[in-house]
């Protein structure tokens, strides 16, 4: 699998709480350089970054974020600025607490608000598998299968751990037709990502994948 492959599955993403537009910039213009799948942003950042790009690239913005335990209406709201914003794509992390303490219809009817609000724009749905069991992560298969939601994502990278081979091979394994992977989080070589590509994953978050590509360019020049 060539590096345009594994670039072209990328988010490249931005999520620090120190985040600087001119950081944001760079990244757009290294993301166009590469032609990654998107930029994934916060939603501060949406509409300037919209504005930035004109069109080379979708802006992907995430919601909830990252811990989700905000209400289903400032999910909803979120995700509406963000794409009034222009934002293509929603990145939507889920209420961790609502799943572990049963309150599967709770996790379903938040999911499918965000969606109905998205229509046409993909929607990607954060499950932090590393909080989860595996009985947890079989039950967010069948949840984000039955909401109509287009990814389920294996990480927000900032709680305990990022992406797994065995958590993407587990969610390649149980989510329904139609319902692509999104691993995210500590994605830090082009062989990780070789690897979860053939696990299953459709799509990367990923922040130092483009800097391994330009490193790489530099030494070989």
């Amino acid at each position: 699998m060539d590096k345009k492959r594994i670039l072209a599955a990328v988010d490249h993403t931005l999520l620090n709480v120190d985040a600087t537009w001119e950081q944001v910039k760079t990244l757009c213009d290294e993301a166009v350089r590469y032609q990654v799948a998107t930029v994934c942003l916060p939603p501060a950042y949406a509409a300037e970054a919209v504005d930035y790009l004109e069109g080379k690239l979708p802006v992907c913005v995430v919601v909830g974020f990252p811990n989700g335990y905000s209400t289903r209406a400032a999910k909803v709201f979120e995700a509406r600025e963000a794409i009034d914003n222009g934002a293509a794509e929603i990145d939507m992390v889920i209420n961790v607490g609502f799943l572990k303490s049963g309150r599967y219809d709770a996790v379903l009817r938040e999911i499918r608000a965000v969606k109905d609000l998205c229509n046409e724009h993909i929607l990607k749905v954060i499950v932090e598998c590393c909080l989860l069991t595996e009985q947890e992560k079989i039950k967010m298969c069948e949840l984000v299968t039955e909401s109509g939601a287009d990814y389920i994502k294996t990480s927000t990278g900032f709680s305990k751990g990022g992406a797994t081979r065995d958590d993407v091979a587990l969610l390649a394994r149980h989510v329904g037709a139609g319902v692509k992977i999104k691993a995210a989080g500590g994605i830090r070589t082009l062989q990780d990502a070789r690897e979860y590509l053939k696990l299953g994953a459709s799509r990367l978050g990923a922040s130092s994948l483009v800097e391994l590509v330009k490193k790489e360019e530099a030494a070989s020049s």
